[in-house]
């Protein structure tokens, strides 16, 4: 992985001079395109060119037993190369989307390539997951469902710890109605939406559990028409991060049971479980620092995060998950987003070790090549 380090890097500049904002559509068709071309120079065949611009390269004719997991759409506008150019200077790499996550999809790319037999392993890299993953969401669940494990590259967490838990996510809107009078001259005639937007924040935040590390947080709202005008209707929005599937039942049923407080007022409640919770696969984990100490790297630290990512949904079809195996560096949708070049080809390094460790989990443990 070291002899790949300047093919790897001249990989990720190209894909990351790619901008591929999801909101873009040609941007990302255009972003698939430069990783099909690199995707298919590394592996010697093409993927398959899939809906909404993901890409598939699957190896043997069997079932996949490993699926490596990625994404190529960015949050960054087209554009931001002006601001944030993509640069390599002193061991740091920079640029929109290097460290979530196009580092991640290349050094994949590079771990396959490295692999002597790849039967069994299926890379599908994704266009949407930005955006939650709308489109994409079917094509991951079929893909994971039934593999021994999928590993989703990721970045890492803090100091290069591997994600081995992220928080589900569940999604809503509550809608009041009330009824509209004039505010100065006959404001008890109306029913006023803000006032009952107000009782069901207090309600929905009230959903909480520390203990159990659930947050409901009320997000955005927005309420009536004029400063004289008693509001008619309003809405919030409303984010939940939980760690089980438990928790995240128990508040999607007390959101849906909410209930108007003042007479008069109706409520409508949408929305619902977006991502199921990535639970921990200790094996999984355990497996990956075995790895890391053949390869003669300190063992990777684990994480437990509260955003999500593609992995929730490979863990909610019952495969063992491990995330952040992709970039080591950090500021992920941020001004100071960057790589840590040093560690690109271990990273790599660790991936493809993994990946052949599941790929023959009943032959004996051999030594690293020292190809890797």
């Amino acid at each position: 992985m070291n002899d790949r380090l300047p093919r790897m890097l001249a990989d990720i500049e190209e894909l990351v001079r790619c901008e591929s904002p999801s909101h873009d559509e040609a941007a990302v068709s255009r972003s698939a395109g430069v990783l099909a071309g690199i995707g298919t120079r590394l592996l010697g065949v093409e993927p398959d060119r899939l809906p909404h611009h993901c890409l598939r390269w699957r190896f043997g004719d069997g079932p996949t037993r490993v699926l490596l997991l990625g994404h190529h759409d960015t949050v960054w506008p087209i554009g931001t190369l002006v601001t944030h150019p993509f640069r390599n200077t002193g061991g740091i790499l920079r640029g929109p989307g290097c460290f979530d996550m196009k580092a991640g999809v290349i050094q994949a790319l590079h771990a396959v390539a490295e692999l002597p037999d790849r039967t069994g392993v299926t890379v599908l890299v994704t266009g949407d997951e930005e955006l939650g993953s709308p489109d994409s969401r079917e094509l991951i669940e079929a893909e994971a469902a039934g593999c021994a494990a999928a590993l989703v590259l990721e970045a890492s967490a803090d100091g290069g710890a591997l994600k081995t838990e992220r928080k589900g996510v569940s999604l809503y809107r509550v809608r009041a109605e009330g009824r509209a009078a004039h505010a100065g001259l006959e404001p008890e005639r109306g029913v006023n939406a803000s006032v009952e937007l107000a009782h069901q924040i207090l309600a929905v935040r009230a959903l909480a559990d520390d203990g159990e590390g659930t947050t409901v947080v009320p997000t955005r709202m927005t309420s009536g028409t004029t400063t004289n005008t008693v509001p008619a209707a309003g809405d919030f929005a409303v984010d939940v991060r939980i760690r089980t599937l438990d928790e995240q039942r128990r508040v999607d049923a007390a959101m849906h049971a909410l209930r108007p407080v003042l007479p008069g007022a109706r409520l409508i409640v949408e929305g619902g479980p977006n991502r199921p919770p990535m639970e921990p696969a200790a094996a999984l984990y355990d497996q990956a620092v075995a790895a890391a100490h053949r390869l003669g790297l300190p063992s990777p630290g684990q994480a437990a995060v509260g955003g999500a990512s593609d992995g929730n949904f490979t863990a909610g079809v019952g495969t063992p998950t491990l995330d952040g195996l992709g970039a080591v560096g950090g500021g992920a949708h941020a001004d100071d987003e960057h790589v840590i070049v040093a560690e690109l080809p271990r990273r790599a390094a660790l991936v493809a070790t993994l990946t052949a460790d599941l790929l023959a989990p009943l032959r004996p443990v051999r030594a690293a090549s020292p190809g890797w």
